[in-house]
């Protein structure tokens, strides 16, 4: 058994607890408990409570304390819902090119966007896809991203969709926070395959889907529903043989145009991501289901282009979650804290809306019931931040970092000895 730990005193905890995971959330409804300690083990944590009345009950216990000195604040870790951050080579030219005026087909056609990036990522070994992802994950550590979701997506065959899924793996094994894989083999139809839209999705879901459970790569497969990619018709099946093998879905919908969150909803998919096309009528429809809407202004960013409706969502009575969408074409950002405090900016969303998109809601996104909030029985994923007033980290836009980040109950970052 672990040793039991003490941490405090903390100016203020905001444990995320009594919100609900649909609709909209004022700030009145954060609890916030002041003066404060976690008392943690085994990397779960144990309770949240008045510091000195926890010094008080564990006196006479084997306690690690870790005293604090100077004002903190302490929020659950963050949970980036969504990102591509396996990928090899950089795609600078494309956002110049973007920025000059040039259209995403005319980028193509002089040998940019996904495709270019699938031919640097089959060119990388499996190694140098580990060291990218780790690198990557590092910077979202120091951000305070305490678990990440990872897609595939850019082997684009089922050689090296395998690579991919497995670098993920080798990765998570190798770094502390936990990588969650998802199978975007449904990325795009890749242009050397000899044979059409079903035929590339019938090989995928026969020759790939059975060694992803037997080898435990991942029980998330993702698809790009989206004119260019595959439509609802076109996916339809493949959608049908994950369902059935017992894998978990989840879709890039809405993002130019309409018709994916009609097959979010369709399919039960644990989350609809994107959606800055989405008009009422889909937002009705996910606000109905148990879908959650995943917003990514990283890639609204990165493109130029608007933002999910997220105020509108939650009014609908739909549930949030905000993700990165890191990847190497539309959002090469990666900053899930700045992206969130702009999003909540331009779509005038509440701190505590902010914060549930990117705790116990992006949880949700992934099924993980064990953490985004400071509560018994929880992961003692958490980040402190040098101030004694939660409402600075967002005031800041993203320009204020934890000073410390705790992944199962671990100190895994300290600002002040990286």
């Amino acid at each position: 058994m672990q040793q039991l730990t003490l941490i405090g005193p903390l100016s203020q905890v905001i444990p995320m607890t009594g919100i609900p995971l649909k609709g909209a959330v004022s700030d009145s409804q954060l609890q916030i408990i002041e003066n404060a300690g976690i008392l943690f083990a085994d990397g779960l944590i144990k309770t949240v409570d008045s510091f000195k009345k926890l010094e008080t009950d564990v006196q006479d216990q084997d306690v690690k304390l870790i005293r604090l000195e100077g004002k903190h604040i302490c929020l659950p870790g963050f949970v980036d819902s969504h990102t591509h951050i396996c990928f090899g080579g950089s795609r600078a030219r494309d956002y110049a090119m973007r920025n000059a005026g040039k259209t995403y087909l005319e980028i193509a056609e002089e040998g940019g966007g996904i495709w270019d990036t699938v031919q640097q990522t089959r060119k990388a070994t499996k190694n140098e896809l580990i060291k990218g992802i780790i690198k990557r994950a590092k910077q979202h550590l120091k951000n305070g991203v305490t678990t990440i979701e990872v897609k595939s997506g850019y082997g684009l065959s089922v050689k090296e969709e395998l690579k991919m899924l497995q670098a993920i793996k080798e990765a998570d094994d190798q770094f502390p926070l936990d990588f969650v894989s998802t199978c975007l083999a449904a990325h795009m139809l890749p242009r050397d395959f000899k044979g059409n839209l079903s035929e590339y999705l019938s090989e995928i879901s026969a020759q790939l889907f059975p060694i992803l459970k037997k080898e435990k790569l991942a029980n998330r497969v993702d698809a790009f529903i989206e004119k260019g990619a595959f439509d609802q018709s076109e996916i339809a099946p493949y959608l049908s043989e994950a369902a059935k093998m017992g894998f978990e879905i989840t879709i890039h919908a809405d993002q130019f145009s309409v018709g994916g969150s009609e097959v979010a909803v369709k399919f039960n998919a644990v989350s609809a991501d994107h959606l800055e096309a989405s008009t009422s009528h889909e937002i009705e429809l996910l606000a109905k289901s148990d879908v959650i809407a995943t917003a990514l202004p990283g890639a609204s960013l990165g493109l130029g282009c608007n933002f999910t409706p997220a105020r509108k969502i939650l009014d609908a009575g739909g549930a949030l979650a905000i993700a990165s969408d890191h990847n190497p074409g539309s959002a090469p950002m990666g900053d899930l804290l700045t992206q969130a405090a702009i999003l909540g900016t331009m779509q005038k969303l509440t701190n505590a809306e902010v914060l549930a998109g990117i705790t116990f809601r992006a949880a949700a996104a992934l099924k993980l019931s064990d953490r985004g909030k400071l509560k018994a029985g929880y992961l003692a994923d958490f980040n402190l931040f040098h101030t004694d007033n939660f409402n600075e980290v967002l005031y800041n836009q993203g320009a204020f970092k934890p000073c410390m980040v705790f992944k199962k109950g671990k100190l895994i970052y300290d600002k002040h000895n990286p």
